[in-house]
């Protein structure tokens, strides 16, 4: 058996990615192991979203070179590829800063990762795939032999044709592919019939999702969630990463049909200018998302929204972070993700003038202060409620499990440690900083008739 190692960067699709790239190398012989220092191969897979992505992963990289040249002094050997959107982005710069890499591989590409260890090992050369290949990788990929677990991934949509000018998506993953519903729907099945009970569908804007079907008709999403919601054992649905854009009147009203759809949904808007969305080549208003706001409100009262918020873009003023201000405290968000604007090499935002730093700071700190404020004012306002909790890990205390609320926030449960792979009805006793304390319904004190009378 040989040891596999995989370094995750990044989105929930790197995640996905990566473990269908354990089950195209598993028939080769790889298993996963924990360390890299017990690898025979070692594969980045990487994200070039965050700022100084790059350059971690050539830190990383150096680590693994020592790793390597310690192998092969002892008799052994070592393959390094670099995989994913670094990959993608920086090509055959990897190989000429860090000779140690034998494979970089992009995200369109990976499918043919056993071909390129065959290349390597016949040869001395370092094997670049970085290009965009005609055939679907997804027909040459494997049958998933690796357990995922309650919940899983599903990528439906990749790629993204929006061209937003801080964004270099279109540029590593391609343009917008979604993938035949058939086939979502085996992949979704097998992964029912190996324990998962929730699936998220994944894409880089996952509700443009176009596909032809079997059937002559051109698939949404949402007639692909009300098929999918039709496997028996599938208990839960989920669906990310959004454009504003494209969340058409079907799509909205599947939120209010099926029951397994839950009612969480990142909707990234970005900015609360005007503006700024203008710049950033968004193609909707603020009003243009007040109103989606109220309109998925509107179908189904129970959900929650979160969002991605980027301060400091390239000529954002006082008054346009302001306007972002001023848009989340009149949606009211359960969570969100925001950063400071840092610029993609290739991307039309990074030719222009940058902000100071201290002022990108100073707006990061304030729009959290109130994020972090809506966010827990949604975890208190769970207190007393009971959800049902997908339980999906160990807790860190004896016999403690953690499992996921409806609206994906972590939830620790006493006593729950058998009932990982299950749901579970349980009342939320206390909301902590990040995450949320639950009793068990079934375990709560009963109370007597007569002490009720009293």
């Amino acid at each position: 058996m040989r040891k596999l190692f995989i370094k995750t960067y990044g989105c929930q699709m790197n995640v996905y990615d990566s473990g269908r790239m354990a089950d195209l190398l598993a028939p080769l012989g790889y298993g996963m192991v924990a360390s890299p220092e017990d690898a025979d191969m070692v594969i980045l897979n990487t994200c070039h979203i965050r700022e100084k992505a790059a350059e971690k992963v050539y830190s990383e990289l150096g680590r693994l070179r020592a790793l390597k040249d310690a192998k092969a002094a002892a008799g052994g050997k070592m393959l390094i590829a670099v995989a994913g959107c670094v990959a993608q982005a920086e090509g055959a710069q990897i190989v000429a800063r860090q000779p140690a890499v034998d494979m970089v591989v992009g995200p369109q590409s990976y499918h043919r990762l056993p071909e390129m260890i065959a290349r390597v090992t016949r040869g001395s050369e370092a094997v670049l795939e970085t290009e965009f290949p005609v055939e679907e990788k997804f027909d040459l990929l494997p049958e998933e032999n690796i357990s995922r677990g309650a919940s899983a991934f599903l990528t439906v949509q990749e790629g993204c044709d929006k061209f937003c000018t801080f964004c270099v998506v279109p540029y590593t993953r391609g343009a917008e592919f979604s993938r035949p519903p058939e086939d979502i729907e085996k992949e979704a099945r097998r992964l029912v019939q190996s324990g998962v009970r929730e699936v998220t569908l994944l894409g880089q804007n996952v509700n443009a999702y176009r596909a032809d079907g079997r059937d002559g008709k051109v698939w949404g999403l949402a007639q692909l969630i009300r098929r999918l919601a039709e496997i028996r054992g599938l208990d839960r649905l989920r669906y990310t990463t959004s454009h504003p854009r494209d969340m058409d009147d079907e799509l909205i009203a599947v939120h209010g049909e099926i029951e397994k759809l839950m009612p969480y949904l990142h909707l990234p808007v970005q900015s609360g200018s005007d503006r700024v969305l203008a710049a950033m080549n968004r193609q909707h208003s603020r009003e243009d998302y007040f109103q989606l706001v109220e309109r998925i409100r509107a179908t189904r009262k129970d959900i929650a929204l979160s969002s991605d918020f980027i301060v400091g873009f390239p000529g954002e003023t006082d008054k346009d972070f302001e306007d972002t201000m001023d848009l989340v405290r009149r949606v009211v968000f359960a969570g969100a993700y925001s950063f400071k604007y840092s610029p993609r090499p290739g991307t039309p935002a990074s030719t222009e003038r940058q902000l100071p730093e201290d002022i990108k700071n100073e707006r990061l700190q304030a729009l959290q202060a109130i994020l972090f404020e809506q966010q827990s004012a949604f975890n208190k306002s769970c207190e007393g409620k009971a959800f049902s909790i997908l339980f999906e890990k160990p807790g860190r205390k004896e016999a403690q499990a953690v499992g996921r609320s409806p609206y994906l926030q972590p939830v620790h449960v006493d006593g729950a440690l058998p009932l990982i792979g299950k749901l579970r009805e349980v009342r939320i006793a206390a909301a902590l900083p990040n995450s949320l304390k639950g009793v068990l319904v079934e375990a709560e004190p009963r109370v007597r008739a007569e002490e009720l009378a009293r």
